[in-house]
């Protein structure tokens, strides 16, 4: 047992968290699909994020007849889930396990979430494979096959454009895993009424209530950037009017699905959501 633990402890070295400067690199596809399994089993109730910590590590020390966290023996102790590794078939609507959540995670890093990264390929894992593959040019066959794969094994995107802060505010949430879902954007908790304001000039694309996003403005930069702004208590600005960066665009509220007043700020290429972090300053 001793031996078993001191193994997977020295994954960690490899395969451990990042620093909190690095939170927003991209963790292991592979790594990712593991927590899904662990948290199936009720093992593992952390971020789904790729990095193999203490957290996982010591779910992972709780798997009988696991070893390290990519070895086939830990896959075989996942019963049909670890079955297929990633790249060992197609994936399409319908299958499930190992391979469709490391499909899962890697789609949301490239800007498109399917929501709850379980495992599972259903309506929203192939709406986002398929809004994927034409972001790519790939054809959109829904078929995550070599192609798509080789595509998603690339870095995620990256802004060509840099951009302001959009609000006087401290960020606290940022881009990446939260808890087995994917956060697309930066959020800044602010007072009730606090100024929200372009983060670079553009063009006001779009105004007005957005499923769980409550009220949001949306800003065309070229170069096929744009920026939303949301969760918003009053909009300031009207669809076709063109702002300069710093122009006051709404005010934070709490509509849609927020807890408390913030401001969800997220950066856009070509409809991918990207890290926003990157682009700030």
């Amino acid at each position: 047992m001793r031996a078993r633990i001191a193994c997977i402890a020295a994954v960690a070295l490899v395969l451990g968290a990042p620093s909190t400067a690095d939170a927003a690199q991209v963790g292991d596809a592979d790594v990712a699909a593991l927590q899904v399994g662990l948290a199936a089993r009720s093992l593992y109730d952390g971020n789904i994020d790729g990095y193999a910590g203490p957290q996982t590590l010591a779910a992972l020390n709780r798997l009988p007849g696991a070893t390290t966290a990519l070895a086939p023996a830990t896959r075989a102790a996942l019963g049909g889930f670890g079955a297929h590794p990633l790249g060992s078939r197609p994936l399409v609507a319908g299958t499930s396990g190992w391979d469709v959540a490391a499909l899962q995670f890697l789609l949301a890093w490239h800007g498109f979430p399917s929501g709850p990264l379980d495992g599972t390929f259903g309506a929203r894992t192939k709406a986002a494979l398929l809004a994927f593959q034409r972001w790519a040019g790939i054809d959109p066959i829904a078929v995550a096959g070599p192609q798509t794969l080789a595509a998603l094994r690339q870095p995620p995107p990256a802004s060509p454009v840099r951009l302001s802060a959009p609000i006087d505010a401290e960020p606290t949430d940022g881009f990446g895993p939260r808890g087995m879902r994917f956060h697309t954007g930066i959020d800044y908790p602010a007072p009730m009424g606090t100024p929200v304001v372009a983060a670079r000039d553009g063009v006001v694309s779009a105004v007005g209530p957005l499923a769980g996003y409550g009220n949001v403005v949306e800003l065309s930069h070229g170069q096929g950037v744009s920026t939303l702004y949301a969760h918003l208590s009053q909009i300031l600005v009207e669809p076709g009017r063109r702002v300069t960066r710093g122009t006051t665009v709404g005010l934070v509220g709490r509509t849609g699905d927020a807890t408390g007043p913030h401001l969800h700020f997220e950066l856009r290429l070509r409809g991918a959501a990207i890290d926003p972090a990157g682009a700030l300053g």
